[in-house]
């Protein structure tokens, strides 16, 4: 395998970091844009074309189980990709990811509804949506390894690791903006046909992101473990071994944002159309709104940790959550369409606050050998425990107590476990994380 990243000269490393932060963000958006356009036509669509002989609770609590289904296979695709990412190399691996997800995603808008083929048409969702999971699984474990360990200093690794996680606004906006436009072009017909034109163009989506990935190198972390033979056999089983400790704290670190992602980003559409009675375009620009706030809020939080501490940094966006969701709740049970705007807008700001230092937080933890079996298990794991069923948790909490506040006591929960894990983790800000343990 070649080593050439570690020959290159200053001006030639500088321009592979760039390139490499560029197809890492790309990709992620692209990777974000297919799984979130799934998340946004849930709460809009597939309850009534795939669950129509349900009550529209049941109907939405059963679309949300299906949807949660892509979270339960995300450790899958962890497992599966984070094994040959540590083996064959980071480049190599994303290349599979984004083909095994933009696939997924395009064979979504030829899933007939529950009137032409019956259940049929949920359980071919289903088997999409695990595949989608199994895809984003692998994604980002290499996206972020990708663009950080062509950082040659460790003064900006929170900030050049923060650009991947980019993706996930970006592939946000870019979900919503589909579906607004789609929804807006085919009106009455959306349910017939509109929403399936967004999940089409994915596909180009995808030959864009292959086209910017295959022409960058391999990074110089795994370049030299492949060139002193030091790859990991068997990668999987030797991080789990070897550092089950920082493989769960790096699953619970991330239940105070990602649990409240996914009820500001996805249940907010079954909510705001169901109960509060807000038109679905209404929402939709809203959260496209939102997602334009987290360009900023994402760099600049992964910037911050690299001048305060990564940990101090994540702390700060915890208990931030922690009194946030009140708010957003309370702010959204008055109906007045300013304040939910408001909220919606408001409602990644602090969830930023810990996704920006995250990638770097938990990347940090485990040795180059290991890190994107052990990054990509620790992070996919969280998608189990807290994104996959927040949605169905939220619509479950608000059919028991028929309050938004119900949910918000989930969320403060949520926080106060990241607060708990973070505190226990080691903060590596600063140190040198090349190819021995961190």
């Amino acid at each position: 395998m070649s080593v050439a990243p570690m020959a290159l000269s200053e001006t030639e490393h500088r321009r592979q970091l760039t390139r490499a932060v560029i197809a890492s963000t790309v990709g992620t958006t692209i990777e974000w844009y297919d799984f979130f356009l799934y998340s946004t036509v849930t709460g809009l669509v597939f309850a009534k074309l795939y669950f129509p002989e349900s009550d529209p609770l049941v109907g939405t609590l059963q679309a949300f189980l299906v949807y949660a289904v892509g979270f339960v296979a995300r450790p899958v695709g962890a497992a599966i990709f984070g094994h040959y990412g540590d083996r064959i190399g980071r480049k190599s691996t994303l290349i599979a990811t984004l083909m095994l997800m933009g696939i997924a995603t395009f064979l979504v808008a030829l899933v007939p509804t529950y009137e032409s083929i019956g259940i049929w048409g949920a359980v071919l969702l289903t088997v999409l949506r695990f595949i989608q999971g199994i895809g984003v699984g692998g994604e980002w474990g290499g996206s972020v390894l990708l663009a950080m360990e062509w950082a040659r200093t460790d003064k900006h690794r929170g900030y050049i690791a923060s650009w991947p996680q980019f993706g996930v606004p970006a592939g946000l906006f870019l979900a919503n903006l589909a579906v607004l436009v789609f929804s807006a072009i085919s009106g009455d017909e959306f349910l017939s046909w509109g929403w399936r034109v967004p999940f089409f163009l994915s596909i180009f989506l995808v030959v864009v992101g292959l086209y910017i990935r295959v022409g960058i190198l391999e990074t110089p972390t795994f370049a030299r473990l492949a060139a002193t033979n030091n790859v990991a056999e068997a990668p999987i089983m030797e991080v789990i071994r070897k550092h089950p400790r920082e493989i769960m704290l790096s699953a619970l670190v991330r239940m105070g944002e990602q649990a409240p992602f996914y009820v500001f980003t996805a249940f907010v559409f079954s909510y705001g159309t169901t109960t509060l009675g807000l038109s679905r375009d209404f929402l939709l620009t809203a959260v496209m709104i939102a997602s334009l706030v987290s360009f900023v809020t994402i760099p600049l939080s992964g910037h911050l940790s690299d001048r305060i501490g990564r940990k101090k940094m994540y702390m700060i966006g915890a208990a931030t959550m922690l009194v946030f969701g009140f708010i957003y709740f309370g702010l959204l049970d008055t109906k007045s369409p300013t304040l939910v705007f408001v909220a919606i807008v408001l409602s990644l700001v602090p969830h930023d606050m810990m996704y920006g230092p995250q990638a770097a937080l938990i990347a940090e933890c485990f040795s180059g050998r290991l890190r994107y079996s052990g990054s990509s298990l620790g992070y996919q794991l969280a998608a189990v425990i807290a994104g996959g069923p927040a949605p169905l948790i939220a619509a479950a909490l608000f059919a028991g107590f028929g309050t938004g506040t119900a949910i918000a006591f989930y969320v403060a929960a949520c926080a106060v476990l990241s607060l708990i894990s973070t505190a226990m983790l080691v903060d590596r800000t600063g140190r040198d994380i090349g190819d021995g343990r961190p």
